[in-house]
């Protein structure tokens, strides 16, 4: 063989060996296994997770300075693993009223309408313009109106600051369940969410604030049992985290249990403003959350991970240990 065809075979090995690690550089990146943490990319906090058909959706709040949080994004996933962005779903120009801090969404799917809770403007009194709005439209994604032209609920009641607003289906029935500064209500909605309807005793919110609520509380039901979850601490500082209670009824009393998500000094500081994603077929139970980077001290440097959350004998939940890898794959049961 010549100098020159030992040559021409080098170069063809050495192309062969560069498609070689092409494709299974493809290949890994296809065969992605876990979601890792975050999930995407960005600064997005206040997460609430849910399953519309065949896919895992979740619709967090754009973590910036308030002025700029003027929209939505949403992401949706078939496993957990790929996420797709869906961009400004719900924004100022459609709600009138709506000027800046958009906070903290709520999802819910009722007669194929996607109905989106949200929080706007931070109103520090009855004064002010804003409060917890409500907007609607045919797909999970969007686009999004306004349903009322006008917030939902626009004062404070039993001290409770109109945000972070959960809507919760229990038995055929609408609960919101809401509160910032140290309180929470809940309010039972009417079937068209343009209103509440009274309590027996005449009442529209009834407070069912649990020792240490902060903010961003959520629930769920599992064998017959009712989970109050909340965050507590500031939400800028690094002991953010999230606790529970168990009650028999959604209105109480909850008595709180303990704690379950934090920070851990070596992953992340400030776990918390969570929400939980269940398939009914399937055993698994996801806790999805953000966090602030070790490398961070900007307050609005918060990202969304998600981790796998384990109960007990007894049905307590287990403390969840925060990762850097996440979640396995997973498609909807």
């Amino acid at each position: 063989m010549t100098i020159s065809g030992s040559f021409n075979l080098s170069l063809k090995t050495l192309f062969f060996c560069v498609l070689l690690l092409v494709s299974y550089g493809q290949a890994d990146a296809q065969n992605k296994k876990t979601s890792g943490n975050p999930v995407f990319p960005g600064w997005y906090a206040d997460p609430e997770g849910i399953i519309f058909g065949k896919k895992y959706w979740i619709y967090p709040t754009f973590s910036a300075p308030y002025e700029k949080q003027v929209f939505f994004d949403a992401f949706s996933s078939p496993d957990l693993v790929n996420w797709t962005k869906h961009e400004r779903i719900l924004d100022t120009a459609s709600v009138k009223w709506a000027k800046r801090a958009m906070w903290a969404p709520s999802i819910i799917e009722k007669d194929k309408k996607y109905y989106l809770f949200f929080g706007a403007n931070d109103i520090q009194s009855d004064n002010e313009l804003g409060g917890i709005g409500v907007a609607v439209a045919d797909k999970p994604e969007g686009p999004y109106k306004d349903l009322l032209n006008r917030p939902l609920v626009d004062k404070f009641h039993n001290g409770a600051q109109p945000i972070d607003q959960f809507v919760f289906h229990d038995k055929g029935e609408y609960y919101l369940i809401y509160g910032g500064w140290k309180h929470c209500n809940i309010a039972h909605l009417k079937k068209d969410f343009t209103g509440f309807i009274p309590f027996e005793d005449g009442s529209i919110f009834k407070e069912i604030t649990p020792e240490s609520y902060v903010e961003g509380p959520f629930m769920f039901v599992k064998d017959g049992k009712y989970y109050f979850m909340w965050s507590e601490g500031g939400w800028t500082g690094p002991n953010y985290s999230v606790a529970y209670a168990i009650a028999d009824s959604p209105f109480g009393p909850f008595k709180r249990v303990d704690k379950i998500l934090q920070q851990n000094p070596d992953i992340a500081r400030g776990a918390g403003h969570h929400s939980v994603i269940h398939d009914k077929k399937s055993k698994d139970w996801y806790i999805v959350y953000h966090r602030r980077p070790l490398n961070e001290t900007d307050r609005n440097s918060r990202e969304t991970c998600i981790e796998k959350m384990y109960f007990d004998e007894q049905g307590f939940i287990k403390p969840v240990i925060i990762t850097k890898e996440g979640v396995e794959q997973s498609k909807v049961k």
